[in-house]
């Protein structure tokens, strides 16, 4: 192959790209933003499967293709067995391997799975990992604490040193452990805000958080998060909503996504999935794409 000189190659790439690029500038600031603009439109975007449960029950593998198909690169399930009498007891006596099997044939991938704090006891955490290594995953996720409405902040501490102790765990299995919010940590008690003094009381080095964006609803934004506690978050989950509180696709609602996603680096997400109604999967994931 002839080579091309420097002089050569810059002359030729401006006249490609435009006279208003400056060429003294080209080699750092132009392929910058070409990278960067490439991280963002090959995101790998993920669904969560519990608002589809009714339908994956019906057909797993042609519900799962059709999600493929939208755009989803990614899915995270829900334990099929702590979430058996909630609409995942399909899956109970489907072996691990064969549940991969079956997303990986669909053309998805599954780093993560959801858990209840049950199943991150000590009696059946051990159970719990192998499920997790089996299906080849590398995230851990307790779907919070569900606690009772009487708790008291020394409850949630209490919690949270039980996750931090199945974390250590979790880590030595190759895996790392995560906490997944509702709308009601995002409450005060005692004079704080739940939410802020679980941060408090986790261990950041074992426990990664889940950000769910429903709690816009409240008035709390994901990119205020991500940008308070950098590098503590490994997930999102996705919905838009509208001033009235109406769940809508992903950006036909009042979250700023280009805020949330520039955010999103700096809090570390690694992995979005898109968690709402069948209907609007589609248009969510066509509105990302495109970002």
């Amino acid at each position: 192959m002839k080579k091309m000189n420097r002089r050569k190659f810059i002359g030729v790439a401006a006249k490609t790209i435009g006279a208003t690029v400056a060429l003294s500038y080209f080699p750092s600031a132009v392929f910058s933003a070409i990278s960067s603009q490439s991280k963002l439109l090959d995101l790998p975007i993920g669904f969560q499967t519990f608002p589809i449960r009714n339908i994956l029950a019906k057909d797993f593998p042609g519900t799962l293709k059709m999600m493929a198909d939208m755009g989803y690169k990614l899915t995270e399930m829900c334990s099929p067995k702590g979430y058996a009498e909630i609409g995942f007891g399909f899956l109970k006596e489907m072996k691990p391997a064969d549940i991969k099997k079956t997303i990986n044939d669909a053309g998805l991938v599954c780093p993560s799975c959801h858990y209840g704090f049950g199943e991150l006891t000590p009696e059946k955490l051990d159970a719990s990992i192998e499920f997790a290594q089996q299906l080849g995953l590398s995230q851990m996720i307790c779907s919070t604490f569900w606690l009772p409405k009487t708790s008291t902040l020394n409850d949630y501490y209490a919690a949270a040193d039980k996750l931090n102790k199945a974390a250590e765990k979790i880590k030595s299995a190759g895996m790392q452990t995560g906490f997944h919010n509702h709308e009601f940590e995002f409450t005060q008690l005692e004079g704080q805000l739940i939410y802020d003094a679980l941060m408090g009381r986790f261990d950041g080095n074992l426990i990664k958080m889940q950000f769910q964006t429903e709690v816009i609803n409240l008035g709390y934004k994901a990119s205020t998060y991500f940008n308070k506690y950098p590098g503590r978050f490994i997930s999102s989950h996705l919905s838009d909503w509208t001033a009235d509180k109406k769940e809508v696709p992903v950006g036909q609602g009042v979250i700023d996504w280009k805020e949330f996603f520039a955010a999103a680096k700096t809090g570390g997400v690694k992995n979005f999935f898109v968690e709402m109604d069948m209907d609007k999967f589609k248009d969510s994931a066509t509105y990302i794409h495109g970002l």
